[in-house]
């Protein structure tokens, strides 16, 4: 990782592609849970499958 400096404080961070695909997905992940775990929450009845 590399900072840019502006005037000695941090502006920006330069990172590896990979390391910024793992962070991408980490975010997506936990957006995912979270939605998953607000529609489960939520007390709707759940739709049956079309296959049984």
């Amino acid at each position: 990782m590399i900072a840019i400096l502006n005037h000695n404080t941090p502006s920006t961070y330069l990172v590896p592609s990979a390391y910024y695909e793992k962070m991408m997905d980490i975010v997506d992940d936990y957006y995912l849970a979270k939605e998953v775990q607000e529609r489960l929450n939520d007390n709707e009845k759940p739709i049956r499958g079309l296959y049984r």
